[in-house]
């Protein structure tokens, strides 16, 4: 009582001094410091009730399928693996890594969601042999597996403006470790002060002083989160006032889960190029390639332990620095009870394990990402691609992509000055469903300018003879593929009135031929009197059914006077591919909010094979390029085990060289040419066809089958009537029919016999093959 009498009376006689200095520092805290402070409080929580953090839209490849007779091979499932993020480090124990030995692989998958399902993680262990996987057995059990699929890899990243990368988790998802490391590491106290904690500001002051330099921070997590959210990093006195006024304040309104689950998201921690990675689970696919829920505790040390300076430890520039600051980590989880002592020693002698390949897959395929945003666009606009946290999910096969960009940059450079000013580009599709599998715009598959996959629209040249001849088959009544045809001289008028006399490129006239040899060894007279016979009108009507338009209506355009780009053209040949089906080219799966809900799922719907029957003969005819005809050279090559079905075309003046084949899996259109549009001194077989080769002798396909398919019979003809023969019968050669539609004349071999008796000598051979056959 006495304290406080004296304490009145000290006052008393002191208030007309100190009431001048009272009423100045109650006008600045009710006048300013309070008005001030609801303005930074009003702002904290418009940001942060609605924490939207911006969260890039992902870009994902097709999950790859694995199961007993899939064709694959060692090289392509290490390729699909390796580019998918996984690595050997876990050796087949930890998830999102694999251990190969020989042609057996042991995978630990990720499991994953996606629009059409999912699937758990497990681990696996998969044979290869003979080109395809012979087993597919779940390590847990030692049972066999029907099918598996591995997590898709990602390809690209939409951003926004801030170009930060991010995948953002709850707390309940994070790692126990890596929470209570944080603390242990960052902020010991942070379950207990309000925000500010003094007794760590204290012991970083003394410290810092004594050492005469910055070597201790007294920041809380709060602070920390505070100044990534909303502050600039200028160190003034006005910034540190707002970090702790917002830092209070965020206390006073959040519980600790939320600030931590804001601060897990948000930390910075690295950067490439112009993409900032912010997250620890953004951290982990950055640096080690695996999800943050499978990161192993030295991993874990590290991402923390870089906090601290995210570019003084880059683990990639500076691994001595990231290796020594890690291992403190470790001794701080040690000395704080997280880890025991042989934990500690076995995690300290264990090596950084920093994947060379988890960089950030920012358009990584462009000319891919192209077709997917054009695909797109009618559901999506750019504002939600960029801004929606969406989940693209793709049709797009990493070892397919890869491998038709390794074709064309090999086949550009052995070509020598021809490839100097060569320009390239090639679609690949599966042809059971019509999704595209890879798509390469440039010789440069980076390159991120104009895509000659999709825009370049040039002259196909002869790749429009099957069609050609696909329309006359759908007639089988009329004709099939023993029809003789008349390859002879032609002279008209186009409806412009400009004189046409095409010639056959080898400039030889070759009279009356059968149908298929026509088409495998391309002559241009022959197609092109089997062309008026059928109709240009009826030919034009069948290309734009597939959705092209302003077709060459003159007669030039059985010859491939029409200008196309390789995914026109593909979507064209998917047609035969897929036994007359018409399969719309698809680039996109599906596509998934923040939340793992399907929004859009993109279905392909084929129409009815109207022409199968014609597809089937055509599709057989061109098993017979590549065998005898223009494309010999894939059957002389080593692939003709495949079977393949191809066509090669060239435009006037060698301007544009041109390749479609398909295998039994499989349709690769392949064109290269000049952006100045000069001759290249290419035909189709020289050039695009090469690409072709170069992709298939990497990529695992199943063979085409030579059966000619329901609804055919064989049959043998003699070639130069086009009547049934025997079969023994010397030069009779055995051709498919539409069944019901064989030739109705006969003849024997009395013919033969005949001609011998008068010194005709044998029955005249089929046209030889060219030495260097042209289109």
């Amino acid at each position: 009582m006495a304290f406080l009498n004296r304490l009145g009376s000290i006052l008393r006689v002191s208030w007309p001094w100190l009431r001048i200095p009272f009423w100045l520092v109650m006008g600045l805290l009710f006048g300013f410091l309070l008005p001030y402070t609801l303005i930074l409080n009003a702002r904290l929580q418009d940001r942060f009730n609605d924490l939207v953090f911006a969260v890039p839209t992902r870009v994902y490849a097709r999950p790859l399928p694995i199961e007993p007779g899939r064709a694959m091979t060692p090289a392509a499932l290490e390729l699909e693996l390796t580019f998918a993020g996984y690595t050997t480090s876990g050796g087949g124990q930890v998830p999102g890594s694999y251990a190969k030995d020989g042609s057996r692989f042991t995978i630990a998958s990720r499991g994953f969601a996606g629009p059409d399902g999912g699937e758990l993680p497990h681990r696996i262990r998969v044979g290869l042999g003979n080109g395809q996987i012979t087993s597919l057995v779940d390590v847990a059990n030692g049972k066999p597996m029907q099918e598996a699929h591995l997590d898709p890899a990602r390809i690209a990243t939409l951003y926004g403006a801030q170009q930060e990368e991010r995948r953002i988790v709850r707390l309940d998802n994070v790692p126990p470790l890596l929470v209570s490391g944080l603390q242990a590491v960052e902020d010991r106290d942070f379950k207990n002060h309000i925000g500010l904690d003094f007794s760590a500001i204290a012991r970083a002051s003394f410290a810092n002083l004594r050492a005469g330099h910055t070597v201790q921070g007294g920041s809380t997590l709060t602070q920390q989160l505070v100044r990534n959210l909303f502050l600039e990093r200028d160190q003034n006195m006005l910034r540190k006032v707002n970090e702790a006024i917002l830092s209070l304040l965020m206390e006073a309104h959040y519980s600790k889960g939320r600030i931590m689950e804001a601060y897990v998201n948000e930390v910075f921690l690295g950067q490439q190029g112009s993409q900032a990675v912010h997250g620890f689970a953004a951290g982990g696919e950055f640096y080690f390639g695996r999800r943050l829920e499978d990161l192993r505790p030295q991993e874990i040390a590290l991402l923390i332990g870089m906090v601290k300076g995210p570019s003084y430890y880059d683990p990639r520039r500076y691994p001595d620095r990231a290796l020594s600051r890690r291992n403190l980590v470790l001794q701080q989880f040690h000395d704080t009870g997280l880890m025991d002592d042989a934990a500690l020693k076995t995690a300290q002698a264990t090596p950084l394990g920093i994947s060379s390949n988890a960089q950030l897959p920012h358009n990584r395929f462009p000319a891919f990402m192209q077709l997917v945003r054009a695909q797109i666009t009618a559901d999506f606009d750019e504002a939600a691609l960029r801004d929606g946290s969406l989940s693209i999910f793709t049709t797009l096969d990493p070892a397919a992509q890869l491998y038709t960009e390794q074709a064309i940059v090999t086949t550009v450079k052995s070509l020598g000055k021809r490839g100097e000013a060569a320009q390239a580009a090639a679609v690949v599709t599966d042809i059971s469903t019509g999704r595209v599998l890879a798509v390469v715009g440039s010789r440069d598959p980076g390159d991120q300018g104009f895509n000659r996959a999709l825009d370049a629209r040039r002259p196909i040249g002869s790749l429009v003879k099957p069609l050609v001849y696909l329309v006359a088959l759908s007639q089988p009544s009329r004709w099939s593929l023993a029809s003789i045809v008349d390859d002879s001289p032609i002279n008209m008028r186009q409806p412009d009135g400009t004189p046409w006399t095409p010639k056959n490129d080898d400039r030889e006239v070759h009279g009356q031929v059968p149908m298929v040899d026509a088409l495998v060894h391309s002559w241009n007279l022959a197609t092109v009197n089997l062309g008026m016979a059928v109709g240009v009108s009826r030919i034009k009507a069948f290309l734009e059914s597939f959705g092209l338009e302003d077709v060459n209506p003159s007669p030039s355009l059985l010859l491939g006077a029409v200008d196309l780009s390789p995914l026109q053209v593909a979507q064209l040949y998917e047609y035969v591919a897929a036994d007359g089906h018409a399969l719309p080219l698809i680039a996109v799966r599906g596509v998934m909010d923040n939340k793992g809900q399907a929004i859009k799922r993109y279905e392909v719907k084929g129409g009815n094979g109207e022409y199968q029957t014609a597809a089937r003969l055509t599709t057989w005819a061109m098993q017979q390029v590549v065998t005898s005809g223009t494309a010999a050279a894939i059957g002389n090559s080593g692939l003709s085990w495949l079977h393949a079905a191809g066509k090669t075309g060239t435009s006037d003046s060698q301007r544009d060289s041109w390749f479609a084949g398909f295998t039994g899996e499989h349709l690769a259109i392949v064109w290269m040419g000049r952006d100045d549009n000069k001759p290249t001194g290419l035909y189709g077989a020289t050039g695009s066809m090469r690409v072709w080769q170069e992709l298939f002798r990497k990529l695992p396909t199943r063979p085409l089958s030579t059966a000619p398919g329901e609804g055919l019979e064989m049959a043998f003809v003699n070639p130069q009537s086009g009547k049934r023969t025997d079969p023994q019968c010397e030069g009779s050669r055995q051709l498919p029919f539409v069944t019901g539609y064989m030739p109705d004349q006969e003849e024997g071999c009395f013919w033969q016999r005949f001609k011998g008796m008068f010194g005709g000598g044998d029955a005249e051979p089929a046209p030889p093959v060219p030495s260097n056959p042209t289109d």
